[in-house]
């Protein structure tokens, strides 16, 4: 069970209330956190993405890494590592990708999918689960480390 405080939970009613969420998002993000995304397809993961890149100031297109598995993005100083893991079959996959130097102290990775490589990727900053609601979508939060729960902590109350 985590305590209030580690925890943000919204309704968000369509794609624009989940792009300015990322937009707030982004703002209460620093470099070298590690974010799981969960929800089925189509709930609204790469949505919540570049709402984040656009609060960061990215004005380039943003895409699903779907089929590259990972869509790098540079912001100012930071890099942004967008990773969908979907179509691993094995989790011994994620050490053949190469994919581990991604995560570094100037990096925010993005990580959907991120159960296909269990037991091999960095601790979670936060964890955020989108699932479609009526119209909408709901979406929760949670903070998993000291580092994710201060970040949590910059955004504003759940309205």
């Amino acid at each position: 069970m985590h305590a209030a405080d580690d925890t943000r939970s919204r309704y968000l009613t369509d794609e624009n209330a989940t792009l300015a969420l990322g937009a707030q998002l982004a703002a209460a993000m620093q470099p070298g956190m590690t974010v799981f995304l969960e929800g089925d397809l189509g709930a609204g993961k790469t949505t919540l993405t570049r709402g984040i890149l656009r609060g960061m100031g990215f004005a380039g297109r943003v895409k699903s890494p779907t089929y590259t598995l990972v869509e790098p993005y540079a912001v100012s100083n930071l890099n942004l590592y967008h990773f969908d893991l979907y179509r691993f079959q094995d989790p011994m996959e994620w050490v053949d990708a190469g994919f581990r130097d991604y995560f570094n102290p100037h990096s925010i990775c993005l990580i959907e999918w991120a159960d296909k490589a269990a037991g091999l990727l960095p601790t979670a900053d936060w964890t955020i689960r989108l699932e479609p609601f009526a119209d909408g979508r709901n979406i929760e939060i949670q903070a998993h480390t000291e580092h994710g729960k201060a970040c949590l902590a910059q955004l504003a109350p759940t309205p």
